[in-house]
């Protein structure tokens, strides 16, 4: 089935509704169970369980998710990445080299939470929108796993949790993240990357940058025609400029980061499907699609 046939709420492989809480923990349940015959899974449906509470506004002190490229669907795409991701590392390495099952659930953790970092807690009224917290999300999202892991009996998944999700942004550069292990390092690449190359092979992809991505950044003084936030980072003035500078966007991840900061794991992806990588023939046809698209002078 090719990329255009799949709806826009259905994975690369077409077989997984990633608007679905349900199904994308069934998936990552069932890939695990595989990958650790006989190890306590239980928990999954616990932090899946909370994860879905958060977003919807049903966790205690938190409003629903508020952002729409940061949403629930995007988390839920990652996770699926990253389950992947661990399967075709655990089935390209001898067990000796595997990260093994407890190290497998850190990473599932981190990316259910990796965007914890745009919900607003109820007592909020500085901001209208989570957006708001774009620069800062990360280290937002640090601080909610750090207070929330060990309400469910998880406290030893905070240390590495907190230091791996330092990978999915670019508050600090990740050769500079604070690592306890080489393993750990590795996760933090599954991570970042399960990150990157989900969004960019999401179906609406384009449209959900012009659209979403956008206003996400004007609300956190990242874009916008009057920005005066003094920040010093790339500011998009219109969302044709932020249109027009993605497949550059869309290159450089795949260079720099992909292939250069995380180390190309990426090809895990492959892996996992047998031979055939699914995410990256995806990446490549929405950059496709947006350079011909901006040639013929559109903009979606």
């Amino acid at each position: 089935m090719g990329i255009l046939e799949r709806a826009g709420h259905m994975d690369v492989s077409n077989t997984v509704d990633v608007s679905d809480p349900v199904s994308v923990a069934e998936s990552v349940t069932a890939l695990l169970a595989e990958c650790y015959p006989g190890y306590d899974l239980s928990p999954l449906e616990v932090l899946f369980r909370d994860f879905d509470r958060l977003y919807r506004g049903a966790y205690p002190g938190y409003r629903a998710c508020d952002v729409r490229y940061h949403n629930e669907q995007h988390v839920l795409d990652v996770t699926l990445a990253m389950a992947r991701l661990l399967d075709g590392h655990q089935r390209s390495h001898a067990p000796e080299e595997a990260l093994g099952p407890e190290m497998a659930m850190i990473g599932i953790a981190a990316a259910l939470f990796h965007d914890s970092g745009y919900i607003r807690s109820t007592r909020d009224s500085r901001h209208k929108n989570g957006a708001a917290y774009t620069r800062v999300h990360v280290s937002r999202g640090i601080r909610f796993v750090s207070a929330y892991l060990p309400t469910v009996g998880l406290d030893y998944m905070v240390g590495p949790c907190t230091r791996i999700m330092h990978f999915t942004g670019y508050e600090v550069d990740p050769a500079d993240v604070a690592v306890a292990s080489e393993r750990e390092h590795l996760l933090g690449k599954l991570l970042g990357t399960a990150d990157l190359i989900a969004q960019m092979a999401d179906l609406a992809y384009v449209q959900k940058c012009r659209d979403y991505l956008y206003e996400e950044f004007a609300a956190g003084g990242l874009a916008g025609a009057d920005n005066d936030s003094g920040y010093k980072g790339i500011v998009y003035h219109t969302p044709e400029q932020l249109l027009d500078e993605t497949p550059g966007f869309m290159r450089t991840a795949i260079e720099v980061r992909l292939n250069g900061h995380f180390d190309g794991v990426h090809r895990y992806a492959a892996e996992h499907f047998g031979g055939r990588h699914l995410y990256m023939d995806a990446i490549q046809e929405n950059c496709r699609g947006l350079v011909a698209m901006l040639a013929r002078g559109g903009n979606g």
